[in-house]
């Protein structure tokens, strides 16, 4: 693959309306803007990122979440273009030193496709129908399109979102360039390669269209049917930026809820320095005698060491990564101190965090919202004539498909509405729909 190809400021669904701006903003730097002042980025405050939200302590959420892997994704973009410029300064006339913007923007979108409720909300899809009511569907659909709803992947709902139902200005929407769509796809294959981890980049209504930004940036494909390409270059930054925050800013709520104490959480931080920075950590602790703001300065200087270690893997292997023949990410292969720090947090998290009270009951309660409402949802598209399908069918804005003529259209239209929902919101239709509670009168 060639940087040259690789980066086009080429906007999907507006083809032909391409033009030069004459504006200080990049078109990388616009795909940013649109998605902070879009509805869909605004609802990820009400959504749970691990824990449930917040009472009288604030811990992260999707939209806090995604505002911090966009901040370190802008760092790991403009240390990589520089670096690489370094070796290659013939390409200071391309788009490569927009690499930044482009992460930057990614980050910001790399969650939109979640539904309410953390990961349960993916799970509580995927086994409505391979568990639930759902199985009842099966001979409705084409191979592909159950494998796209057993297998539901907020990945690939984030990477519909931003390109099926909005072709262009005319329709409204977010038309993002080709590389910040491309640079979301975490997973380049179709859902009959997703595997165990039920992990892949595009539903097949969208197969389409990511053929379409593959071939326009020169993305590497291995099989044509079931779809598979290489990844595309900018993921391993888009990827490690998330990789970094969530298990930062885990431990560090963590650690205000008092799931670690002080001293657990500062030998976790602490593990990922060697001897000289654990000494000159240790004497700034002596004058910020602050425990929740030592916690902050050793996160900080945590995440500024991975930033480090993922730029310098991404440019040590940049030739490796165009052929589409690096493998895994890159915090997979950073330095064996903070590789070994980084898996000790990975198991705590999973000992104590995941599985602690509070986010098993957020868990089982997203379960029992979003399997409620999928199932009067879908058997209301299914028979739409009956009195009380039109009165959940009228429930659904009209940016939503509710009608289409095909079954699996609707019923992804279905998806895309309780996707779209908010942990409030999607707690209020249920108990509205179940006769808990009532419109104020």
């Amino acid at each position: 693959m060639d940087w040259r190809q690789l980066i086009s400021a080429k906007r999907f669904g507006m083809e032909e309306f391409h033009e030069a701006r004459q504006e200080n903003r990049s078109e990388f730097q616009r795909d940013y803007d649109r998605l902070v002042f879009s509805a869909p980025f605004r609802r990820l405050q009400n959504k749970t990122q691990v824990f449930p939200l917040p009472g009288s302590i604030f811990v992260h959420n999707r939209l806090t979440h995604s505002l911090e892997v966009s901040c370190v994704g802008r760092s790991l973009g403009n240390d990589s273009a520089k670096a690489i410029l370094r070796k290659k300064p013939e390409l200071e006339d391309s788009f490569l030193p927009e690499i930044g913007s482009i992460v930057s923007a990614a980050c910001l979108a790399h969650d939109l496709g979640n539904p309410p409720f953390g990961h349960s909300g993916e799970k509580a899809i995927s086994t409505y129908f391979s568990e639930g009511k759902g199985v009842a569907l099966r001979d409705k659909f084409s191979t592909a399109e159950w494998e796209d709803l057993i297998h539901f992947e907020g990945n690939a709902n984030a990477f519909r979102l931003l390109t099926h139902q909005f072709e262009g200005r005319r329709k409204g929407g977010f038309a993002m360039t080709y590389s910040t769509l491309a640079s979301i796809v975490k997973y380049p294959y179709s859902s009959s390669l997703a595997g165990d981890k039920s992990k892949f980049g595009f539903f097949v209504s969208e197969e389409e269209a990511f053929q379409r930004i593959a071939s326009e940036l020169g993305i590497i494909r291995l099989k044509e049917q079931p779809l598979k390409y290489v990844r595309y270059p900018l993921v391993y930054l888009v990827e490690a930026a998330d990789d970094i925050c969530y298990q930062m800013m885990d431990i560090e709520d963590a650690h205000k809820l008092k799931i670690l104490t002080t001293n657990e959480t500062i030998d976790l931080l602490m593990g990922y320095f060697n001897k000289d920075k654990q000494a000159h950590i240790s004497k700034t602790f002596a004058i910020v005698s602050d425990k929740n703001e030592q916690i902050a300065y050793l996160r900080s200087s945590v995440i500024g060491l991975l930033i480090k270690e993922c730029t310098r893997i991404f440019v040590e292997n940049e030739e490796e990564i165009l052929n589409g023949t690096f493998e895994g990410p890159l915090i997979k292969n950073i330095s064996e101190i903070p590789a070994l720090a980084y898996r000790k947090c990975t198991a705590v998290s999973v000992d104590k965090i995941y599985r602690s009270r509070d986010v098993l009951d957020i868990e089982l309660a997203g379960f029992k919202v979003i399997n409620t409402l999928l199932e009067l949802m879908i058997d209301a598209v299914i028979s739409p004539e009956k009195a009380y399908s039109k009165l959940l069918i009228n429930r659904v804005s009209d940016q939503y498909n509710i009608k289409a003529p095909a079954l699996f259209e609707r019923v992804q239209a279905v998806l895309d509405f309780v996707s779209g929902m908010t942990d409030v919101f999607a707690l209020d239709l249920y108990r509205k729909i179940n006769g808990n509670s009532l419109p104020a009168v």
